[in-house]
């Protein structure tokens, strides 16, 4: 949220430079909606699929623990009170691990989305200077800053387009 707040202080700082003197340079700005961007890049559908495969799996075997842990319980309510003092200490680890299983899942899992959202922003960074070049575009803003830009300046079609054109 601060980033998306700073983001749009600057950029109606620069829109205000450019606005403020008559004489100034004219500059060509567009626009790209970033959101729409990552929803529809296939590589973000690529990694979105990826991982929740692997949720799947992980949820499987967490699945497995917390049934052996419902087991022995089971067989506790059975046993003597001695047993069930040791029996106690042995659910007990279980859970433990349970805990430590989860954390070490989502410690795992939220590395690896860092780190593939990341290789998309790199992309999606990368096509839009290229274009903006190619294009003539002097300054580049998210959409979500905007408050008002006509159709004709938004480069987001084109960004996808690119995206996801085959690499050659």
């Amino acid at each position: 949220m601060r980033k998306i707040v700073v983001l749009g202080i600057a950029a109606l700082f620069v829109i205000g430079l450019l606005c403020g003197n008559a004489t100034a340079k004219e500059y060509r700005i567009g626009y790209v909606d970033l959101a729409r961007v990552s929803d529809e890049y296939a590589k973000t559908k690529e990694y979105d699929k990826s991982l929740e495969t692997q949720i799947k799996a992980k949820d499987a075997e967490r699945q497995k623990l917390v049934d052996e842990i419902r087991k022995l319980k089971d067989e506790q309510a059975l046993l003597s009170d001695k047993a069930k003092a040791e029996k106690q200490t042995i659910i007990e680890d279980k859970i433990k691990n349970l805990q430590e299983f989860d954390k070490k899942f989502r410690d795992d899992l939220v590395k690896q989305r860092n780190q593939m959202y990341n290789e998309i922003q790199k992309d999606v960074e990368g096509v839009i200077s290229v274009y903006s070049k190619e294009a003539g575009y002097d300054i580049v803003l998210i959409k979500q800053t905007i408050l008002y830009a006509p159709g004709d300046l938004d480069m987001t079609n084109e960004v996808i387009k690119r995206l996801n054109a085959p690499k050659k």
